[in-house]
């Protein structure tokens, strides 16, 4: 089987080849995993959140290594990936109190002597993740579910396979016991291999609509549990009353946080027309302010992005685009001395059909749409096949009350970033996926419902 390589974008250096699992490798790590669940699901919600605790200590302690292995492995800046270790900590320490991870039982009142609901861990979870946030996406899935007593199956992306060993390290060295946390190294064709096992009770991935519909045809297929957490293309609603220099400013870091890789970022800039120009002429001064460089100088806002496929996949959508009349206000192109750069781009005259307007650009490009009614604005959010997100900036809250119901997203923030906080559901509807992480509602997706009627 052909190795994994890891190699960082900005210098195209190898940093290190990885030999995949055995078949043979594969079935021991889900023996030894169901095995750990046994035993781990019957120890206390308490015990199991110390070891929450600890972790978060142990990530603390390495917090500048882990986020120049980030860094090296998937291009964003130093200070990004330091931030991202950082929010780990924070989800860590919010799952180490018992109140945020424990669902006690429930009672019913019927007609017999006692019904309650109980809520059990199904078992062992196969978890498929990407190199965007290459800590992040794993701690926001992993910590929540194994402190309610499931044990977990990483396959991560070939290009992060050094953090993904690093993060089955950190368990260990935080005190888990063995088999709570598995990373497995092996290419996304071979997941059917760990679906398929009977003592797999679930799979989660996040990714793209292609590698969602992969896995949920597999999940249905061998009866799985599933959740998916897919891509998006977040609607920014800035009505004329807003804080203007405040909604342009979280705008424009939404977009070209992590080189504009990000699911939730916001992607379709829709502007009242009396603030249109306005907005424009600030969005492309920021943008061309942004410095693009060496991920590792902490002064650099803009790094590579993760791999060459990516990049011509965002070059592409936009000259097709400009091709079929969208005009570029800045960017459209990459750094003339690092080709993994795509450099800040401001596209206008995007109608329906262009690329950026159908599909998820990934990448730093955002789009400017006009309207000029609270239905025009409502019926061009919704008018995409995903429904990751959706933020609105108006000071009108009575507007805001109206609005929020008709708009197609998983989550609705209000003159604020779209984010995912470890103390607040996360997930999306339509082509974004279903099912939510984080929270009770995420906990509860792999747990059993028991129903205990006493008669």
């Amino acid at each position: 089987m052909e190795a994994l390589l890891s190699i960082n974008p900005f210098t195209q250096e190898k940093i290190n080849e990885y030999s995949q699992d055995t078949p043979e490798d594969i079935q021991q790590i889900i023996a030894d995993s169901h095995l750990s669940f046994k035993k781990w699901s019957q120890k206390s919600h308490l015990e199991r959140c110390s070891l929450s605790a600890e972790l978060a200590k142990v990530l603390s302690e390495k917090k500048q290594d882990l986020a120049l292995l980030i860094t090296s492995e998937m291009g964003k800046p130093l200070r990004e990936s330091l931030a991202e270790i950082e929010k780990c900590v924070w989800l860590c320490n919010h799952y180490s109190i018992v109140e945020s991870s424990h669902l006690p039982n429930e009672t019913i009142n019927t007609d017999a002597k006692e019904v309650n609901l109980s809520y059990e861990p199904l078992g062992v979870l196969f978890a498929i993740m990407p190199w965007n946030f290459p800590f992040w996406q794993v701690f926001r899935f992993s910590v929540p579910t194994i402190t309610s007593g499931n044990t977990v199956i990483l396959k991560h992306a070939p290009n992060v396979t050094g953090c993904s060993k690093a993060i089955e390290q950190l368990f260990i060295e935080a005190g888990y016991p063995s088999g709570v946390f598995h990373s497995v190294v092996i290419q996304a064709d071979r997941s059917e291999e760990i679906i398929q096992h009977p003592f797999v009770r679930g799979v989660t991935l996040t990714g793209s609509e292609q590698a969602g519909r992969a896995v949920a045809s597999l999940a249905g297929k061998h009866l799985k549990k599933s959740v998916l957490e897919l891509g998006g293309s977040d609607p920014f609603i800035v009505f004329h009353d807003a804080d203007f220099l405040n909604s342009c400013t979280t705008g424009m870091i939404s977009r070209m946080m992590n080189a504009g890789q990000v699911c939730i970022a916001a992607k379709r800039f829709i502007v009242h027309s009396s603030v249109y120009e306005t907005f424009i002429a600030f969005q492309s001064e920021a943008l061309l302010a942004l410095k693009a460089g060496d991920p590792l100088d902490l002064s650099t806002d803009l790094g590579t992005m993760a791999r060459p496929d990516l990049v011509d996949k965002i070059e592409q959508q936009v000259n097709t685009s400009v091709s079929m009349g969208a005009k570029v206000v800045c960017g459209g192109h990459r750094h003339p001395d690092q080709p993994l750069i795509y450099l800040p781009t401001l596209l206008t005259d995007v109608r329906p059909g262009m690329p950026v307007y159908e599909e998820e650009t990934f990448g730093p490009v955002m789009i400017v749409l006009p309207f000029n009614t609270d239905d025009e604005a409502i019926a061009l959010a919704n008018d995409t096949r995903f429904g990751l997100g959706a933020s609105i900036w108006t000071k009108d809250l009575e507007k805001v009350r109206k609005i929020i119901p008709f708009l197609e997203a998983g989550a609705v923030f209000v003159n604020s970033l779209v984010k995912s906080d470890p103390r607040v559901p996360f997930g999306g509807i339509k082509n974004s996926g279903y099912g939510k992480e984080l929270a009770h509602a995420g906990i509860k997706e792999f747990m059993n419902l028991k129903i205990n009627w006493i008669a």
